[in-house]
């Protein structure tokens, strides 16, 4: 079992390494340990390179998102449930850059395998309830729909930013048609 404060260490270490990492790609492992307010070899201990952290800072983050499904399923209708989630995952998809900019080529494909089931899973648990309600068509795939959210982080964000209206289409494409 590990100890409470090896715990809020790790966390401390994961939230200022996210934040490190959110705002310059570059940021070393003694500036992530002083914002974390932890010693060198405490941080090392918990992330013996540099990649193991921002791996773990990815997957901290697939984590949370993915986790907040059932909560949002049950204070909203699907399709709502489903704009709030994916708003929630354009906003950390668009941080994740810096943490992109740190990562090797081959760190980059392991976090995406990684990633890629829970983030499916999830968006197929909003999709389920929203064909059990009659409000998202039954042939709605989460596949597709992650491809297709994958240009809404990619947009420009700012005044200037398209993905609120771009996310609209694409879940007006997952309504059910009314019969005619």
């Amino acid at each position: 079992m590990v100890r409470s404060d090896a715990r809020e260490n790790r966390a401390r270490i994961l939230a200022a390494a996210r934040d490190a990492f959110s705002e310059d790609g570059s940021t070393s492992m003694n500036q992530v340990a002083q914002r974390a307010g932890v010693g060198a070899g405490t941080l090392y201990r918990n992330f013996p390179t540099r990649e193991t952290l921002v791996l773990a800072v990815y997957q901290d983050e697939v984590e949370r998102i993915t986790g907040t499904v059932a909560d949002l399923l049950a204070e909203l209708p699907p399709l709502e449930a489903l704009r709030r989630w994916t708003t929630d995952l354009v906003e950390a998809m668009r941080k994740k850059h810096g943490l992109g900019d740190a990562l090797s080529p081959g760190a980059h494909q392991t976090i995406t395998e990684q990633t890629y089931g829970p983030v499916v899973a999830a968006i197929k648990q909003i999709l389920d309830a929203g064909k059990e309600d009659g409000s998202i068509r039954t042939n709605a795939d989460p596949a597709d729909f992650l491809q297709l959210t994958g240009a809404l982080w990619r947009a420009a964000p700012g005044p200037e930013d398209r993905s609120p209206h771009m996310l609209a289409l694409i879940l007006d494409g997952l309504r059910t048609q009314p019969r005619r």
